[in-house]
């Protein structure tokens, strides 16, 4: 698996990540440390009490952590100035799609603002080589039960799912008006599965709350339970993201002919419903049936089925999913029990290099 990474490429590349305190953003961190590459990240605080950003110390594993809101764009602009990043991966966001019926505006602004701010930043500082912008799997229109490509027909309902179409079709401007014909400075927008994995504890998550349920011995919501989401480790969309900017950095013809959108996603067979879920981790962990509360039809706005058609980037990229469902949450139970015992940086890069085979 490890062949597809250029390591040599990665030692001592200037990155910038937005959003590097988030789950996502951490992770990424620390595979980039380890590949030897110099990490710049800028993000707000952690919402969560828990959080994989301050148990990892991804502060002290990165170059320079900068606090402050994607938001501002002078701030913004200066940091990244003054890093002199050669890559970005633009992570930071309003992730969730329950808080953006409650907090709209916050929602539009921080991901719409948001990306056109870095945006515009990378137009006007040609240093910026290849630039990777994470939205989302629910960017789709999902009307018809199908499996979506990159080229499906966008369309979202609930805030967060229509601020991150927004977001594509400011992405799409870009690259057509400045970035088209530019050899040197290269744009490209991801849409991964439902990522789960270790270290997230964000509320309304499937698998957080369920670990918290038997934390605290307390009742935990299954919304949805039939509802079918591609899940996938949080390692298989990340080292997707990393292969991609690789690849285009490094200006691979069949790469960067592709129009520049790609999905990240589980094969079909992980594809699996809330329920499945719940199942396999009431036979592994201590999941008491009294604290299961079904909820059914908790909103209208959510399709009953999403899946992703990772043809293309197996195809061009050859990137594939390694670690099936069953193996994603054997190493979340893992990794929620290894990391009493041991140092969360630690049991993070452990799981890094098995799936690298290092």
């Amino acid at each position: 698996m490890s062949n597809f990474i250029n390591f040599n490429f990665w030692k001592k590349k200037k990155v910038f990540i937005t959003g590097h305190t988030g789950f996502k953003g951490s992770w990424l961190c620390l595979i980039l440390n380890l590949l030897g590459a110099e990490v710049i990240g800028y993000a707000l605080k952690p919402k969560t009490r828990n959080n994989l950003y301050e148990m990892a110390g991804i502060k002290k594993v990165i170059k320079k952590s900068i606090i402050a809101d994607i938001r501002n764009y002078k701030k913004l602009e200066n940091e990244i100035q003054k890093s002199k990043a050669e890559i970005i991966f633009h992570l930071a966001a309003q992730p969730l799609v329950r808080y953006s019926y409650d907090n709209p505006i916050e929602t539009f602004e921080t991901n719409i603002l948001g990306t056109t701010n870095i945006l515009e930043i990378i137009r006007k500082n040609r240093f910026i080589k290849t630039s990777i912008l994470i939205t989302s799997d629910k960017v789709y229109d999902t009307t018809y039960n199908k499996i979506y490509k990159e080229t499906d027909f966008l369309r979202g309902v609930d805030p967060y799912s229509s601020s991150k179409v927004c977001c594509e079709q400011i992405a799409y401007s870009y690259i057509k008006s400045f970035f088209k014909n530019s050899k040197q400075q290269k744009v490209a927008t991801v849409r991964a599965g439902n990522v789960i994995g270790g270290g997230d504890y964000s509320k309304d998550r499937l698998i957080p709350d369920i670990f918290l349920s038997v934390e605290n011995n307390k009742e935990v919501a299954i919304r949805n339970p039939h509802h079918t989401r591609p899940w996938q480790y949080v390692l298989e969309p990340l080292f997707g993201y990393i292969r991609l900017a690789q690849e285009l950095f490094l200006g691979k013809k069949k790469v960067t002919q592709e129009e520049q959108n790609w999905n990240f996603g589980p094969d079909v067979s992980n594809c699996r419903p809330v329920k499945y879920i719940v199942k396999y981790l009431s036979k592994q962990i201590p999941l008491k049936s009294k604290n299961l509360k079904k909820i059914f039809n908790i909103s209208n706005h959510e399709t009953n089925f999403l899946r992703l058609n990772n043809k293309k980037s197996k195809k061009i990229l050859q990137w594939f999913p390694k670690w099936n469902l069953n193996t994603s949450l054997d190493k979340i139970i893992e990794w929620n029990y290894l990391i009493k015992n041991h140092k969360v940086k630690l049991v993070c890069e452990k799981q890094i290099k098995e799936y690298l085979q290092f």
